[in-house]
């Protein structure tokens, strides 16, 4: 198979320091702990393919929002996949009030949005006048063109259908990915789905 390379995330990270300088509480060792494997695997040229799991409320947003913010410091977009549009603004909100005064440019793209304001997102994706996505699969239709995509976060990935994965695939084949689940998934059927997939688990 053709070895397909990735960008190198260096972790300068100034956006990371102001974020933790920010929260309210201090991230428990399974955060750090999984902040730390996902910056060892970005900072490699070969894709990562990391699965987050944990539940309802672990941080699981919070943690791949610190990868976030070392990808876009890099100079690259971010897409996060949600399958809904109520968890799409819900990861808005989160994201927005983490953000609060740094200077990350969000954008949001659902199936609800049609002429002048998708073809007005479209523009800001297309030019990197965005830097965090949030959406449906909207974001891996075909229009939707990214400036610099480095990193693809997909929440509760086992509820996009095959199809819907191998367009992101193609889509962001040079991509780092991050698969976010409060589902646990029993280690067979991990390798099954979604073949060579390295697991970071919030229990705290």
């Amino acid at each position: 198979a053709k070895r397909v390379n990735a960008p190198s995330f260096v972790r300068t990270s100034n956006l990371l320091c102001r974020l933790l300088e920010n929260l309210p509480f201090q991230l428990t060792g399974d955060q750090d702990h999984a902040i730390n494997e996902i910056m060892t695997d970005i900072n490699q040229s070969v894709p990562m393919h990391r699965l987050l799991q944990g539940d309802v409320g672990s941080g699981k947003t919070l943690v791949a929002l610190a990868a976030a913010l070392v990808a876009i410091e890099n100079g690259y977009q971010v897409a996060l996949l949600a399958p809904t549009d109520i968890l799409v603004r819900q990861h808005f909100e989160t994201i927005k009030g983490f953000l609060a005064d740094l200077p990350v440019r969000l954008g949001v793209l659902t199936g609800r949005d049609k002429g002048l304001a998708r073809a007005k997102i479209l523009k800001e994706i297309q030019n990197h006048d965005v830097d965090l996505i949030v959406g449906t699969h909207a974001l891996i239709q075909e229009d939707v063109m990214y400036a610099k995509l480095g990193l693809s976060i997909v929440d509760e990935q086992h509820r996009f259908g095959v199809k819907q994965r191998l367009e992101l695939t193609q889509k962001a084949s040079q991509a780092h990915l991050l698969s976010m689940t409060a589902t646990p998934i029993p280690r067979t059927l991990l390798l099954a789905n979604y073949g060579e997939m390295s697991v970071s688990l919030l229990k705290e």
